[in-house]
């Protein structure tokens, strides 16, 4: 049975785009690899499928007209199978009228020293996960370029919000508060870092699905102004949950030792100039052109207190789909 939209990955912003897509009465199937997903609402199928492998790809997304791209191998072997992943995907897609919306990062910008990032800012990626993913992008643009398949991205900052355990400002943030300790931050938490509300990021997907003048190009999610310390978020979740307010931090040093024993710990060593300077994204670009505003950040704020104190830190399945 075909279906309009297919997500491939039911991580955090694979269930946004799940949930955008419900609110408007559409039906979705969603794809990762053992067909299995926590609260799967009516309306949503769930599927497994090795998404490396082509003939899986056009067999999933059989008669789609949108295709939501969420998925992704695990941390620490980005530059190896991430490219692999993309290709596949696309080339399963090479063909079919689907579009292929695809959900990105800013780790190809690289090192902007404190300027904010815009799409017109030149790739100059310094790490290895930056090169994977301008590698990847350029050659799923490429792909829309060569007529392959109709390509378009959204790019967004760290996240946070429900589901959205598996981020700096996640499980290792908002669980220990909620226990009366410290939240676990990493680098400076005393200047102005971007950070994008997974249900905005869901919803800029759905927008970029559906319009034909976001085909070919890479947007910004539209986060909310002004931009806040990783400080001031964490002082906001506490106030919302009627918790204290506590901080602890990681610099280099010591996210380095821990990367001895951590491997996602030690591929975060390389992204900590994110963490050392302001990283603040502009996406005018998306607010103008799709008339998008971002979530207050004191709603998104609310909503994700409401997430994380009915959710359960041992839940497994909170993770973004990991294709390793």
């Amino acid at each position: 049975m075909s279906v309009k939209h297919v997500v491939l990955g039911t991580g955090a912003i694979g269930r946004a785009v799940m949930e955008e897509l419900l609110k408007r009465g559409e039906s979705v199937r969603m794809v990762n690899r053992s067909g299995k997903m926590d609260e799967v609402p009516a309306g949503v199928e769930v599927i497994a499928s090795d998404l490396y492998d082509p003939a899986n790809v056009r067999e999933v997304t059989r008669g789609a007209e949108v295709v939501y791209q969420a998925s992704q191998p695990r941390y620490n072997q980005w530059p190896e199978k991430f490219p692999l992943l993309q290709r596949s995907i696309i080339d399963g897609l090479t063909g079919s009228n689907a579009k292929l919306v695809i959900v990105e990062n800013l780790y190809m910008y690289g090192d902007t020293d404190g300027k904010p990032l815009t799409e017109e800012t030149p790739y100059q990626a310094h790490t290895r996960k930056g090169r994977a993913r301008a590698e990847i992008s350029r050659a799923a643009f490429n792909a829309h370029k060569e007529g392959r398949v109709s390509v378009t991205s959204a790019r967004g900052g760290n996240f946070f919000g429900p589901w959205g355990t598996d981020s700096t400002m996640g499980a290792r943030a908002f669980y220990p508060l909620l226990r009366g300790k410290p939240a676990e931050l990493i680098g400076r938490t005393d200047l102005p870092h971007t950070h994008t509300y997974v249900s905005d990021f869901g919803r800029a997907l759905v927008i970029l699905g559906e319009r034909t003048e976001a085909d070919g190009q890479a947007w910004h999610v539209p986060n909310d102004q002004p931009t806040l310390t990783q400080g001031e978020l964490v002082r906001m979740f506490a106030e919302e949950a009627g918790v204290e307010s506590k901080i602890s931090s990681m610099g280099k040093l010591m996210m380095t030792i821990g990367g001895l024993f951590i491997p996602e710990a030690k591929e975060t060593v390389e992204m900590m100039y994110e963490f050392d300077k302001p990283f603040i994204v502009d996406s005018s670009n998306f607010e103008k052109t799709f008339g998008m505003k971002a979530t207050p950040m004191r709603e998104a704020m609310q909503e994700t207190v409401y997430w994380y104190k009915r959710s359960s830190p041992a839940d497994k399945n909170h993770m973004e789909l990991e294709h390793g």
